[in-house]
């Protein structure tokens, strides 16, 4: 069985649940995903089946991948992933895998995706340093300070925390509740938040760890 699928975050909302209480939820657009490729174990080393996700244009796939595209025959798609599974002989090239037939409500996932992107950002606003004071005359207010050592070793340790690019980056938010599962319009609810902005990419694997 495939371990994961592919999805589109749509933003959040709330549900109520069976005992009453009111859920923050996440809402994805999970699949439906096609079978493209099977990895093997004897062929490639490992298992593995190549999905892709929100079909495109054809005309704007370059002929090569169009040339793979056409193996599965079902379109061009605008995303492709490698998703591990159990028994890549269960499926085959062409096959469409949905939210229903990888998870059911109470599972446990973890949520990849891109984090927003931010831009260049200091180190107040990166990693919350407090600053100095804020009265008047002091002239040190948001400046990240002494970063280094004199005499010896005279230089910056490496992984100092500077300012830089914030955000943009592959996260993953593990131990996620699936709330509800609606087959019928391909809609997964998380519980809680997601990386990534409303209509990001967004990958759902069942969780490695124990919850």
């Amino acid at each position: 069985m495939i371990q994961g699928i592919l999805g589109k975050k749509l933003g959040m909302t709330q549900v109520f649940v069976a005992d009453g209480r009111r859920v923050p939820v996440t809402v994805v657009e999970a699949g439906p995903c096609t079978v493209l490729q099977k990895k093997t174990e004897s062929a490639d080393g490992y298992n593995a089946l190549q999905v892709g996700f929100s079909a495109k244009k054809t005309h704007r796939a370059s002929k090569p991948m169009m040339g793979h595209f056409k193996k599965a025959d079902q379109g061009a798609f605008a995303y492709l992933r490698e998703l591990s599974a159990e028994n890549v002989d269960d499926y085959q090239v062409g096959d469409q895998i949905t939210c229903d037939a990888v998870f059911k409500p109470g599972d446990v996932i973890d949520v990849t995706g891109t984090s927003k992107g931010k831009g260049f950002q200091g180190v107040i606003k990166r990693w919350g340093f407090s600053g100095g004071r804020a009265t008047h005359g002091s002239r040190f207010h948001r400046a990240p300070g002494s970063i280094g050592m004199s005499a010896w070793p005279a230089r910056v340790h490496k992984g100092k925390k500077m300012p830089g690019q914030m955000g943009n980056a592959r996260v993953t938010q593990q131990g996620l509740e699936i709330v509800e599962v609606r087959p019928e319009q391909n809609l997964v609810l998380i519980k809680g938040a997601i990386p990534g902005p409303n209509h990001g990419l967004v990958m759902l694997r069942k969780t490695f760890k124990a919850k």
